[in-house]
């Protein structure tokens, strides 16, 4: 039987949209509901907008809130003090890292053992330590690699372990590390200083080429080479548009760049592609070009955002409606706990991760132990290199690290409570994203419930909903993923993302219209998918939770009063999920109606204590099980 308990818990992946709706949940009566979204203005009491927005208090005093919190700027500083003592005064800062140096490239919370943080939640246990978990690029030694260090405890640490075997099961290759900044500058330098020179004819003639006036900028794309071991990559090269995104503004040419090397010197390119063709090198595409035998497309400069800018086209109107409370916010924001009047949860930011929340309680009583963003995956498709095998996993890039500074008004509302959030990576020193995560409640604009009456009686009952949000907005090179982590006043919690910013773009040429939408004279909107992948895991009434599918459906009947008629009589169907491949449904086929995670305990009627799984997903089809990266992310076939 398929069941969770406290040595082996249940995580459940949930793909794109994830809303778990509270069906089954006793304990969460009518009467608390309503206490905490009717909340009328006593008579009397003076309406008040507050000047500025509230900010997120400090947390002046130990508690359990510590236990998820993300390492403050003191903590991040004193980790960074602690590697460089044990690790030798060979250790340089990432920002100036070469591939053959020491170097610490992230810092961040080392998430403590689930069982270790219930005892302390639920029994009053001490807290488990509080630790780092810090990833270092060992570039300087004979044989380079990538090392993960658990640091603790903190505040003063005093002992640090290597867990990298432990987590992945062996060494990890230097060839697997991330492109530090450093790199990409040294790509930059290679392409600009050494390479486009040698094309800057056909450069001149198509594209308006500056070598020192750089109206030209690259475009990196991944993964990074074809087999395992390589470090190649596609750049595109774009129009360097001042005050909108460049991803629109392809001029038509790639070059595959091979950075394996330790030595910037050694790197070259391997193959260039030019508008529909490709060429050894760009020496010999100019020597082509020379030679006549370069069909070239000119590609306008439009030099400034003008259109392409995300800022409006037309002059503003009157002010759109702002939200009011009229007696400041109904929930609190300590540290990383908020509390309201039903809901209470940790929340914080994984550096490569992204959004999550811990202990999760509505009215006093855990429903979920953990939900969190675990990765984002963009899949493209061309007729150019850069996007014919383009396929993104942003949290190798960094999903909380390119967090942005939430703008009030736009991406959150004016009166929303905002939380700064610090972070240690490619740098010796911790940085902070002002404003990275904020906290509002938000009207609806529908009825929870409601009902109104002219039959026997007239009367009309309702509710208006309002939800607690907690967002934060990822900007991954040209799109920007918008975090929202929803809790509803009748206990059900909503996971969403909205995906804005600017398309991704090649040159368009040949059979273009294969792979997407001309959106410019030159340039094709390439196709792609967006999906991404959710840890849940619930705690139900308790640890130990089993998978029920219901469903409907017809069952031929005889009319009881009129035997010699038939009728098709709609009745439930239940089964529990025994095993886990039971439980597992591939995408775009025919899950049951209803899943829902049920505990050992039941209802007054007998029914058992449940929460629901409501998945609601517009992603697109996943890689094929054939594909050599599909294990990479098999969890997009498995919603």
């Amino acid at each position: 039987m398929w069941r969770k308990d406290s040595t082996g818990d249940l995580i459940m992946a949930v793909f794109i949209i994830l809303c778990l709706c509270s069906v089954l949940v006793t304990g969460m009566g009518e009467g608390g509901r309503e206490k905490g979204v009717e909340r009328e203005c006593e008579p009397g009491q003076p309406l008040h907008c507050p000047a500025v927005s509230p900010s997120a208090q400090p947390w002046t005093h130990p508690g359990q809130s510590q236990l998820f919190a993300d390492l403050s700027r003191e903590e991040l500083t004193a980790v960074m003090s602690f590697l460089t003592q044990q690790l030798g005064p060979g250790l340089v800062d990432a920002a100036q890292a070469r591939p053959t140096d020491n170097c610490v490239f992230s810092v961040e919370l080392h998430l403590p053992p689930k069982a270790a943080a219930l005892a302390h939640l639920d029994r009053g246990s001490p807290p488990p330590a509080r630790e780092a978990l810090a990833i270092v690029f060992f570039g300087g030694q004979p044989q380079p690699n990538v090392s993960e260090l658990v640091v603790g405890p903190l505040p003063h640490p005093t002992h640090l372990r290597d867990v990298t075997v432990e987590r992945h099961g062996g060494p990890l290759p230097y060839h697997r590390r991330p492109v530090l900044i450093r790199e990409y500058l040294d790509i930059d330098q290679l392409i600009f200083d050494r390479e486009l020179p040698q094309a800057a004819g056909l450069l001149h003639h198509c594209c308006f080429y500056k070598r020192q006036g750089r109206n030209l900028v690259t475009m990196n794309t991944a993964p990074r080479g074809l087999q395992s071991g390589d470090r190649a990559t596609w750049f595109g090269l774009y129009y360097n548009i001042s005050g909108a995104g460049f991803f629109l503004h392809p001029v038509g040419l790639e070059l595959l760049v091979d950075h394996k090397a330790l030595d910037p010197a050694r790197w070259t390119i391997q193959k260039v592609f030019f508008q529909g063709r490709y060429y050894d090198s760009l020496a010999h595409l100019e020597d082509q070009f020379e030679a006549g035998l370069v069909n070239v497309v000119l590609v306008p400069d439009n030099g400034t955002g003008g259109s392409w800018s995300l800022k409006s086209q037309v002059p503003p109107g009157p002010a759109p409606p702002l939200q009011f409370q009229p007696q400041g916010p109904r929930f609190s924001v300590q540290g990383s706990r908020v509390s309201s009047s039903l809901w209470t949860f940790s929340f914080g930011l994984g550096a490569f991760s992204g959004p999550r929340i811990f202990d999760i309680r509505f009215q006093g009583e855990r429903l979920a132990y953990e939900i969190s963003l675990q990765e984002a995956l963009a899949i493209y498709g061309g007729n150019s290199p850069s996007a014919l095998r383009s396929r993104y996993t942003d949290g190798g890039f960094g999903l909380g690290h390119f967090s942005s500074t939430l703008t009030r008004g736009v991406d959150c509302p004016y009166l929303a409570t905002y939380v700064d959030w610090h972070f240690l990576l490619e740098s010796h020193t911790p940085k902070t994203i002002r404003d990275a995560i904020c906290v509002f409640e938000q009207n609806q604009g529908l009825p929870l419930r409601r009902h109104h009456s002219d039959i026997h009686s007239h009367y009309f009952g309702g509710l208006a909903e309002t939800v607690l949000v907690v967002r934060s907005v990822s900007t991954m090179l040209n799109y920007d993923y918008v975090w929202d982590m929803v809790f509803h006043p009748n206990g059900a919690i909503e996971v969403r993302l909205h995906a804005t910013g600017y398309i991704s773009s090649t040159f368009l040429f040949g059979a273009a219209q294969s792979y997407g939408n001309q959106v410019g004279e030159h340039t094709l909107g390439t196709v792609h998918t967006h999906s991404a992948h959710f840890k849940v895991d619930l705690d139900v009434g308790g640890l130990e939770n089993w998978v029920w599918a219901e469903d409907m459906t017809y069952v031929p009947t005889a009319v009881p009063w009129s035997p010699e008629h038939q009728m098709q009589r709609l009745q439930v169907t239940r089964k529990l999920l025994e095993t886990e491949e039971q439980a597992t449904f591939p995408l775009g086929g025919t899950p049951p109606r209803y899943v829902y995670l049920a505990s050992n305990h039941s209802n007054k009627w007998g029914h058992p204590r449940g929460y629901r799984i409501q998945l609601l997903s517009f992603a697109g089809e996943p890689l094929p099980q054939n594909s050599s990266l599909e294990r990479a992310f098999s969890w997009g076939s498995w919603p």
